[in-house]
């Protein structure tokens, strides 16, 4: 027995794969990749539900390779604030406190389990995130409305995809699930914002129409080589723009290298970082300190 939020493979595939049982449509079930945007059908007669100590085992194999993953951005990430340090100091021959602009991100999700964990993962980052739900075919209808309302400087364009053979080549855009939808979404944030610099797009999910969506105006997008990426990929992408400065090109290999999923599911064109760097930096007790001096000096009526 096959139920909907089970967790199954499919057995024409060797077991590769887990997915979650979205909906039961007769004797076809749709699924969605549970750590993987992938959104696919199958028989019911194809799928082995996953038993408890399979279960754990591919999960805690899935959580080594996201917290690797997360590793390898906190290493990037000391190395960027430790020249940004450097820089703002005049090569640390002044002590130079310093605050920052942090960039503003809408997320917008096919999948409503995805995006709670793509946020959490901004938190642990420290990146600020508006993040929304919806079904992919209404992404393009909302965009235009959702940039007025929050003034991204960063756009994530994401959910559920995947390419069909029977449907066409790859060249042929009819034959994806989303990526239609996805590129329609990119052209109407680029009528509202047209410079790549000013605000940078993501797009895409499992075996995306990557040149599509490219020309459209993404900055970053799934997949080059149509393979499934994992469901937090996005999520290092807007940090490294997120977190490099404004003065500094991004090149597209330091962008995709901490990704679980690498160049042939993911890739871009050179786009400036984001991050802004002020100073001085002058914090409540500063204030507090310069008020009570004043009170201090202040000349006393006799």
């Amino acid at each position: 027995m096959v139920n909907k939020g089970d967790i199954v493979t499919r057995s024409s595939y060797n077991h590769d794969l887990l997915f979650r049982v979205q909906a039961i449509q007769g004797s076809r079930v749709i699924l969605y990749g549970e750590d993987i945007r992938l959104e696919a059908d199958a028989p019911i007669e194809d799928l082995k539900v996953v038993q408890t100590e399979e279960l754990k085992r591919r999960k805690q194999k899935a959580k080594e390779q996201e917290e690797y993953s997360y590793r390898l951005f906190r290493q990037d990430y000391q190395l960027m604030r430790q020249k940004r340090d450097y820089e703002a100091s005049s090569g640390y021959k002044h002590e130079a406190p310093y605050f920052q602009l942090p960039s503003r991100v809408l997320h917008l999700d096919g999948d409503r389990l995805y995006l709670k964990k793509c946020i959490d993962l901004y938190e642990q980052l420290g990146l600020q995130v508006h993040g929304v739900h919806m079904n992919e075919k209404e992404m393009p209808h909302q965009i235009g409305e959702l940039i007025d309302k929050v003034s991204p400087d960063i756009i994530v364009i994401t959910g559920h995809d995947s390419f069909s053979k029977n449907k066409g080549d790859k060249g042929d855009l009819r034959a994806y699930r989303h990526s239609k939808y996805f590129a329609e979404t990119v052209r109407e944030a680029r009528r509202k914002v047209p410079h790549l610099d000013q605000m940078v797009i993501f797009a895409g999910a499992c075996q995306s129409h990557f040149e599509s969506l490219i020309r459209a105006g993404a900055n970053f997008a799934s997949s080059p080589s149509r393979i499934n990426i994992h469901a937090l990929d996005p999520v290092y992408i807007v940090a490294k723009i997120g977190y490099t400065s404004f003065m500094e090109k991004v090149n597209v290999w330091d962008v995709i290298r901490n990704t679980l999923t690498g160049e042939k599911g993911l890739g871009g064109v050179e786009t400036r970082g984001l991050m802004r760097t002020g100073m001085p930096y002058q914090s409540e007790e500063y204030h507090e300190q310069q008020h009570q001096d004043t009170e201090e000096t202040r000349p006393k009526l006799l």
